[in-house]
């Protein structure tokens, strides 16, 4: 079991205690919220009562009411704060490897790196760029990339943009993040 689905459930209950309106979330609210089946939800929510997380109170003979108990709400701390550092160290990592990158292309005499597609890494190679004197630039239409190719520019493509729409010899940030395939530009001596 995911723990994202987890967490998804217990932070549901978590805001649901917080709301103004007294009306706890139903079992079938929390799945499609956590994007699980009603009997996968069924059963987390039994597995949390048990750890001590959830409380179950009867409202009527159709209607449970769930509650968070501080040990949730410490659980959801804890998960929230090893989700954080986790994200930190990818940042990090991802910063390395954009970084040897852009270094490598300054180098070769690129003076402007052109992010082609939207990419939730935008802000990192934007920031390693300007650390290191490159404009950047950045569009979500691969063709106007294409546009600005030249000697002093280097394109990278954002995940999803297809093959077929990127300029011969670029790479893609997946590519780059990998340590996949060369620039051919840098292979050939250009």
């Amino acid at each position: 079991m995911q723990t994202d689905t987890e967490l998804a459930v217990l932070e549901n209950l978590y805001g649901s205690g917080k709301a103004e309106s007294s009306r706890a979330p139903t079992q079938r609210a929390l799945a499609r919220t956590a994007g699980l089946s009603l009997g996968m939800t069924n059963v987390l929510l039994k597995r949390f009562t048990e750890k001590g997380w959830v409380t179950v109170k009867r409202v009527n003979a159709r209607n449970l009411h769930y509650a968070l108990t501080p040990e949730g709400v410490q659980e959801i701390a804890r998960r929230t704060y090893r989700y954080l550092k986790r994200t930190a160290r990818s940042t990090a990592l991802y910063r390395d490897l954009l970084e040897e990158h852009v270094l490598a292309a300054k180098r070769e005499g690129v003076r402007t790196l052109v992010l082609a597609g939207p990419s939730d890494l935008d802000f990192i190679l934007e920031y390693v760029c300007e650390r290191h004197g490159l404009v950047f630039l950045k569009t979500a239409d691969p063709g106007r990339a294409r546009a600005l190719d030249g000697p002093e520019v280097r394109t990278v493509y954002a995940e999803g943009v297809p093959e077929e729409a990127r300029l011969p010899g670029s790479r893609g940030l997946a590519d780059i993040l990998a340590g996949g395939p060369s620039d051919s530009r840098i292979e050939e001596g250009e």
